[in-house]
């Protein structure tokens, strides 16, 4: 008798992006989100040319990857962004993500990554359609679906992104890459966003407000929404 298989879900994965972090502090907010439950840390990127602010380099991913040993999620929000590829890896970073957007061989940037034994990631804004990475599918590890307009955190969560998460989860197929989303991502919104495809949830101000001590209760809130919603807690 024929019996048909269901594709395994990707594994859950809350991932703090250090840009709502206390910069000054910053060897102690990582080892505090980790503490806190964290499976990622993201680590965003801004060049204040492709999006309209200036983040961290590679020095900062260097700086604080002794202070866990979580994956190093770094998103580059930069443009070119192949010129830093090698520098991004060297200094510690487990996925390195670049826009779909960012340049004219998203390709070869993917391949880059890739050689540099680095996961590869792509991203989207909200403009720009699903169909941008047909084509590179077969190879990335993981699609970031921004659910704001890059450059600034603490921005509203954009509601159409819901439908392109679904839209490129059926893309995705059973193909093991995870499917991202970062942008005003909270426990309020988590649970539809796991339910649509999504995996892996970046979020910012929903994990460091409150102080370090409230870390490991704003994590402990977004992982409940979304497992519940994946069937994986009643």
């Amino acid at each position: 008798m024929f019996k048909q298989t269901v594709p395994m879900q990707r594994a859950l994965a809350i991932a703090p992006s250090i840009l709502a972090a206390d910069f000054a502090r910053f060897g102690e907010e990582v080892r505090a989100i980790d503490a806190g439950g964290a499976d990622w840390v993201h680590v965003d990127v801004m060049d204040g040319h492709f999006v309209p602010n200036i983040s961290f380099g590679p020095q900062v991913v260097r700086a604080i990857r002794p202070h866990t040993k979580k994956v190093l999620d770094v998103h580059l929000m930069i443009a070119p962004a192949d010129p830093y590829l090698a520098e991004f890896a060297a200094a510690g970073a487990d996925i390195i993500t670049v826009h779909a957007e960012a340049g004219p061989h998203l390709h070869r940037s993917l391949q880059a990554i890739r050689a540099l034994g680095k996961k590869a990631g792509v991203s989207l804004n909200p403009g720009t359609p699903e169909s941008a990475i047909d084509y590179v599918l077969d190879l990335v590890d993981l699609v970031l679906v921004m659910s704001v307009n890059p450059g600034f955190g603490g921005q509203a969560f954009i509601p159409s992104a819901l439908d392109k998460v679904a839209r490129i989860k059926a893309m995705i197929g059973d193909r093991p890459i995870d499917l991202e989303v970062d942008g005003g991502v909270t426990a309020d919104n988590a649970g539809a966003l796991a339910k649509a495809g999504a995996n892996a949830l970046v979020a910012g101000s929903a994990v460091f407000k409150g102080g370090e001590s409230a870390y490991a209760g704003n994590i402990a809130a977004i992982r409940s929404a979304a497992e519940r919603a994946r069937g994986e807690l009643v």
